[in-house]
């Protein structure tokens, strides 16, 4: 091989790198929010993707029946309803089952896995037990070349471009907004928070329904690269609280940070070895570092 055929390679192994980046980190944003800030563990998370992925599906199913004109614009608009669909769900969800389990973490663990087995129950129902496929527009199909020999699938740059929208969005909420605010005055003290007038249980139902939001987000950013199945969602529960437990249970930050880190050695090592190998020395890098630095790369704070 000559050096700029070893140079593309190795550019290309790294844009797949991202490209998985962007689903750990849109997974573990929903995550880190649910878990890290409000201390729920919540095993159906991954079931909240599948909704947005087969949100994805419904939407081109329809358009292609009812409006074939518009296959080219449907896909931002049911990215949007996408969101909306897995809030409303996990408003619900919040309201009916969450909220009697605060401060129960091993209650909300069991509630929340025998909640994913019931959804993936429904998904199997309503979808059947294959996995199916939206048809993607044209402009999503296809890659850009920026050099000879070096392609870079547009797939992966949207989802790219969504993740840096939907993190930066978070961060904005998270720190310039009400609601923002009351997250973290609540995450601080929340019987303070109580005090100075925060409806803490409005602000945990909101909370939580943000998280199930994004995890549905990223659940039709995954149609994109994937297929859907009704057990899609699960494949991805475990990395999702991996890069939550390894950036720092509190920490947006360090959820960007070990997303990066995870899909990259992940990317690199599989380069070098098979899947399964691969991701068996990224989980004994990440076991070793947490046994070193138990708290995650960054400091987490304390609900109290």
């Amino acid at each position: 091989m000559s050096f700029d055929e070893i140079y593309n390679i190795a550019l290309m192994q790294g844009f797949a790198g991202l490209s998985l980046f962007s689903v750990l980190l849109l997974m573990g944003l929903g995550l880190a929010i649910i878990f890290g800030q409000m201390g729920v563990i919540n095993m159906a998370h991954g079931e909240f993707m599948t909704i947005g992925a087969y949100t994805i599906f419904m939407f081109s199913s329809l358009t292609e029946t009812y409006a074939p004109g518009l296959v080219q614009a449907y896909f931002p608009i049911a990215i949007v309803a996408a969101f909306f669909i897995a809030f409303a769900v996990g408003w619900l969800t919040e309201w009916a089952l969450i909220r009697h389990l605060y401060k129960r973490p091993l209650d909300t663990l069991l509630a929340t896995w025998g909640l994913s087995l019931g959804m993936q129950q429904v998904f199997r129902s309503t979808f059947g037990p294959k996995e199916v496929s939206p048809t993607l527009p044209e402009w999503l199909m296809g890659s850009w070349a920026p050099s000879e020999g070096l392609d870079i699938p547009i797939n992966g740059l949207f989802v790219l471009g969504l993740t840096a929208v939907v993190t930066g969005g978070v961060l904005l909420a998270l720190y310039k907004s009400r609601w923002g605010l009351r997250v973290r005055a609540t995450v601080a003290n929340r019987a303070m928070a109580n005090a100075t007038g925060i409806n803490t249980k409005r602000t945990d139902r909101l909370t939580f329904a943000i998280g199930c939001g994004i995890a549905g987000v990223a659940g039709a950013a995954f149609t994109t690269i994937g297929s859907t199945g009704p057990t899609s969602g699960s494949l991805y529960i475990v990395d999702a609280f991996l890069v939550v437990t390894f950036g720092g249970a509190a920490s947006l930050l360090g959820t960007v940070a070990s997303a990066f880190g995870i899909a990259q050695t992940q990317s690199i090592a599989e380069f070098f070895l098979t899947g399964s190998m691969a991701k068996v020395l990224t989980l004994l890098l990440i076991v070793t570092i947490l046994m070193i630095r138990p708290q995650g790369l960054f400091a987490s704070k304390i609900r109290r």
